[in-house]
Formats: structure tokens, sequence, C-alpha cells
């Protein structure tokens, strides 16, 4: 994997400036007074620090109140440092015959492999229904959480927030009792988010969302207005319906024949299958991608196809080559307007608002979890405090917890001690700066990704770990730019973009939070969070074969690459309104996520008709013997509240296998 140090590495003039001091790519070590044998990792003769790993070659460790996370700029992540050694239990490098293996000595009653919200809510079930219980958090990352990443900086005296992964809470109403009570037991009030979301912010400054044509792709850049304000229904842009006024259509650099097309896709009811009886309409729906649809039903010209093709993206991580007409159609896409479908029948949804979004997005999630669990590591009481508390890292593993959160230690096997099917405990390994300890437990729940557990557990049933295997996680890029102020965006009075040939494929000024003492920014003139999102599609392959491609892509991706792209796109659209790169971005932190969402079943390439039993997320996570399995992924889609569900159901299952409540068999 490439080295993401940026210190050595020139960029043009253009882009030079006085940064402030980018720690790209630390893999930053767990510190260990509080853990005797990891106390000894400082007399070891191991491997000398990684030269991407500033912290560490400063002695910088978890146990030091220097160490935060969360304040750290450049690749972040998956950052160098916290994925290698998963690499090597996956190409069976040297983890498998465990002759040099320090025994930490430690005995717990639950191991969780995996601190993001699955792993945190697995441990927090758990300890619910054992108040006494020892447990320990093993995290490959350097802070907790998961994808549900913090982002932090710092302007003149104020804290700027950002995510930089997990966005939102979406639709709690409609969340599982077990979800809905977690939220209230850590504090979560989402109706709350209707006084702290400010849903005319953007109004009053007179912004809309706007779409960037790139010269690359359409021979031009141009930025255009659109003509309607934000959803808050959805995501910042979950259609096309801003950009489809026939003022914003006349602008598009586009050939004319496709600007009368996607006119006519947008304001005319035309049935585009009169063949295809209503009946039959949704199955060839699902199975025709919406870019085919649009050039064999719509026959419209190739330029709409492009103009349409990074919508997707947010949702789905492909395009519209990869996605399913039907999909399309039910989020509202140009084309079906003179569609009659036989639709299928469902429970009517209760639509609600798209603002419940801490400033740090889920991160905050994950922070009361951890506050629930151990109170010393994340000082207040209330999700308002939470916003602006800082976390004690040092306390995260002190031998005086009952729960304790070890970081930079990634897991490299979990095996049973005596035999899958009567066996009373498990030996889990793990790696800490290139050596490997061991600790027992009780039981083991995996909240990691589905794809590595086959690779822990090498014991399982070859049907079982075939399942595990099924998912491609999909690969994403969130980036969060510190600016001076978003004069630029208001003076060409948009506050968000679709750009759908760029390198990203959506920009967007925050989401308008003010909560407790956090205040989100008071006008153009102050310094604010932009994010970008990239989606490293290869168009034209199935969605896992895009997802592989793109996973590649992100890790062979260094910093100035991605801080070229940054400071090029936002030139190129910003300057007309007085934005200067040099001048006014002050920091950049790239979430790179190669293992990304949780992987959703896209009927497009696969049936979705079989039974819930058959599905591969639900043949995967089935107990075996002490080890049950937690994550999105093995709930099969990517949102907070399964996370949580699936965290649940493994606590539950451990904790009646333990109590001897279900046979000890291996399913």
């Amino acid at each position: 994997m490439p080295n993401d140090d940026t210190s050595k590495v020139p960029l043009s003039d253009r882009f030079v400036i006085d940064r402030r001091d980018f720690l790209n790519g630390v893999a930053i070590a767990v510190g260990a007074s509080f853990c005797p044998v990891h106390g000894a990792h400082a007399a070891d003769s191991g491997p000398d620090p990684s030269p991407y790993d500033p912290l560490l070659a400063r002695g910088i460790t978890q146990e030091d109140a220097q160490y935060y996370p969360p304040a750290l700029e450049g690749m972040r992540g998956s950052h160098p440092g916290s994925f290698e050694t998963a690499h090597e239990v996956r190409d069976e490098k040297h983890w498998r015959d465990f002759r040099d293996v320090s025994d930490t000595g430690e005995h717990y009653d639950l191991v969780v492999v995996g601190g993001g919200i699955s792993g945190l809510a697995a441990a927090y079930f758990f300890r619910k229904s054992n108040p006494r219980a020892r447990i320990l958090i093993l995290d490959n990352h350097d802070d907790f959480g998961g994808h549900a990443k913090r982002n932090e900086f710092e302007t003149g005296r104020r804290l700027l927030l950002g995510y930089g992964g997990t966005q939102s809470i979406e639709a709690p109403s409609r969340y599982s009792p077990v979800a809905k009570a977690l939220l209230k037991d850590i504090g979560i009030y989402p109706k709350r988010f209707y006084e702290y979301y400010d849903r005319s912010y953007y109004e009053r400054f007179n912004t809309l969302p706007g779409i960037f044509f790139d010269r690359k792709t359409f021979g031009v850049d141009r930025l255009i207005k659109g003509s309607l304000p934000t959803s808050t229904t959805g995501s910042m842009l979950d259609n096309f319906t801003p950009f489809s006024s026939p003022e914003c259509i006349a602008q598009m650099p586009i050939s004319p024949q496709a600007r009368a097309d996607l006119h006519r896709l947008c304001y005319r009811s035309v049935d585009y299958m009169p063949e295809v009886p209503p009946t039959r309409r949704r199955d060839t729906l699902i199975k025709t991608s919406y870019r085919n649809y649009l050039l064999k039903y719509a026959r419209v010209h190739p330029d709409v196809v492009k103009v349409l093709q990074q919508l997707t993206h947010d949702l789905f991580c492909v395009g519209i080559d990869a996605v399913s007409a039907e999909d399309c159609r039910n989020m509202r896409y140009p084309g079906f307007l003179g569609m009659k479908v036989t639709e299928e029948e469902h429970e009517e949804d209760t639509e609600e608002p798209y603002i419940f979004h801490f400033p740090d997005g889920n991160a905050s999630v994950a922070r009361l979890l951890v506050r629930a669990l151990i109170p010393d590591a994340m000082p207040g009481h209330s999700m308002e405090d939470v916003v602006m508390a800082k976390a004690d890292y040092p306390a995260l593993d002190r031998s005086t917890n009952s729960t304790r959160i070890r970081l930079n230690c990634t897991a490299v096997a979990a095996r049973h001690v005596g035999a899958p099917s009567n066996a009373k405990e498990v030996d889990v390994f793990y790696v800490y700066s290139g050596r490997t300890y061991k600790v027992r437990a009780s039981g083991c729940i995996m909240a990691c990704y589905n794809c590595m557990v086959p690779y822990l557990c090498p014991e399982m049933p070859e049907q079982q770990k075939a399942a595990l295997s099924y998912s491609v996680k999909e690969p994403l890029v969130y980036t969060n730019v510190q600016l001076r102020n978003w004069r630029a965006f208001h003076k060409l009075g948009v506050h968000e973009m679709y750009l759908p040939g760029a390198y990203f494929s959506m920009i967007t000024l925050d989401y308008p939070v003010s909560i407790g003492a956090y205040k989100f920014p008071a006008s153009p003139d102050d310094a604010c969070v932009l994010h970008l999102q990239r989606t490293p599609c290869k168009p034209g392959l199935s969605n896992k074969d895009q997802y592989r491609a793109g996973r590649w892509e992100l890790y062979t991706t260094p910093f100035p690459v991605f801080e070229e792209h940054i400071r090029d796109l936002l030139e190129r659209i910003l300057s007309p309104g007085g934005f200067n790169s040099a001048r006014d971005i002050e920091a950049i932190t790239v979430n790179r996520w190669p293992h990304g969402y949780a992987y959703e079943y896209n009927q497009l390439f696969e049936p979705l008709d079989r039974p819930a039993s058959e599905r591969p997320c639900v043949i995967g996570r089935q107990p075996f013997g002490r080890i049950t399995i937690a994550n999105s992924d093995s709930g099969g889609a990517a949102y907070t509240d399964v996370a949580i569900d699936q965290g649940h159901r493994a606590a539950v299952e451990l904790a009646a296998r333990m109590a001897g409540a279900v046979p000890q068999s291996v399913e």
C-alpha cells in the first residue's frame, strides 16, 4: 500500500499553502500502563514505527493526554495502520501458527471485535442483561465509532465539527422498539432536532441547490442554480427535481437533442414501454438498469445519461448503469410520468424530514454509547452536551473499568477452547504494533466486517463462511474541508451541488444544526465545514466488481491526489464568487472508506424473492458455538438502526448460549 505521508510530496505551486500540521495517515498505537502486557511494548524489540505514524514516532500513545484522534486531519477513515494486519490475515501470511503469542492473562465475560455502533450496542445490551460483566472491545482503528467518525476543526476559539462517516438518524419513528429504546436509554430524543435543525437557514440567505458541469465531461465548466430549495425529506440532493425546470435544462452544456429529451423525461407523460403489460412492467424494470431504460425504451441522447449518471452515487455507491430502473422510478427520477405499473402492496411509511443530524453525524451516537459503558471517558449527561464533550481516551482502557475499549488492536483469530459444540471459553488473538496477544473470554461477538469473519474463525462451517463472504462492502470517500467563510457560495447563490461528471459527485455546506453549546455559523462571513463525497465507480461492471475496483483505487490513492482534486475543483466552481483555495481553505480531512456501506442486495443483479432464511446475511450470522455476529452487514442494510438491532440480536444469542438456554450445537 502507498505511503500516505504528504510532507515529502510536492504539490504544484498553485496548491502550495502554509498548512497546519497535517498528520496524514496516522496509526496511533494503544498505550499500556493500564494493561501490564501492553506496558511491555516499550521494551519490545518489535518493528520500528511506520514512517506515516508521526504520533507513535513521538511516543504519543492512547494513555497520553495528547492522544486525540478526532482532531487529526489528512487521511482518515480507514487510515494507514488500520488495515494492513487484516490484509495479512486475509492473505494467510503469518498469523496461523500462533507460536509467538503473549498471553495477557486477562479473562472477560465478553470480547467484542469491532468498536463501531453495532459493537458498542452489543456490549451495551450484554451488560444490561449482566451488569457485572467484564467486557473488552477491540478495534483496529485509532478511534472508536467505526464508520461513525468525528472530525474536529478549530478556527480561532470556535470548534467546527464534521461527519466523516455515518451521517444521520434516518426516520427514527420507523426504528424497531429495541433501537428506539436504546436511543432513549443513552439520552437521544429525536423530536428535539425539530428545534435544533434550522430548516429555513439557507432560504434566508437566498441560496439554492446547484448543478456543476465539468469541462472534462461536458466540454465547459458551468455552474447552474436550481429552481427549488432542498428537500428535507431525504438526503441533501435526493433526486433530480431541483434541476428539472425548463430554465435550468436550457442552460445545460449538452446537445440540443439531449436538452429536448431531458425536458421530455421531466414533463411529458409518455408510456415508454407500451408493449409490456402493466403486470409485467415491474419485473422488467427490476431487471433493466436505469441507464438502459433511458437508452433502450426512452431513446434519449447519450448526453442525458451523462447528466444523470451519478445521481445514484449517494445511496448505491454506483451509477445508474448498475441500479435498476425500478429503484429509480421509486425515487422519482425523470422518465416515469406516463408509466403505469401494477404495484405491490406496501405498508404506508410515515414520511419524516431528514433533520435528525448531530454536527458530527452519528459519531455522537457512538459517543453516547461510550458514555453509557465508560462514564469517565465521556463527560456530561445529555445529548446536547455530548456534542462539545472532549473524550478522555486514556480512560477507555483502564483496568478498573468493567468495560474497556482497546484501540489500534486488530483481531486475527477467535478460537474455541475445545470443541465449538460444548466449549465454555473462546481465545481471541489480536495484533498490536506487530506483536500478537491473547485474551480469553466466556464469549465473543464479531462486530467487524462480515468478510473478515471467515478468516478469524476458520473452523466455521463452509456454508456459513461462504455466506459471510457473499457481501462486498461499498467503497466511498467523505471529505470535510474547513473554509475561512462561505461568501463565495452566498455570492453564487448555492449551498450544495450535484456534479454529474466530476471527481466528487456531491458538494454540500453542512447541515444547519445548533445544539447545546455548539452553534452553526451565523452568516456567510463565518468559518464553516464543506462536505464532498466521492464514490469510486467503474461503470460497465457489475455492482460487486465496481466495489472491488473502487476499493483498490482508494487504497492506492495518496492524500495529495485528493487534495489536488479538491483545490482544483473548488477553484473552478467558486472563483467567480471570489474564492481562492490558498487563502480560503484552512484544513482538509479525507475520510477514506474502502469498506464503506454495508452491502445491500441489488435487485438488478440478484434475486430478492427468496425466503429471508436463505439470504446470505441470515445464513452468515448464525451463532457458532460461543461466537455470535453483529454489524450492519449481518442485517444487509447500511443504517444505524440495523447496526443496533444486529448488536442486540448477537448479544441475546450469546447470553442464551452462555446460560445454556439453547443447545451448544454448531448451526
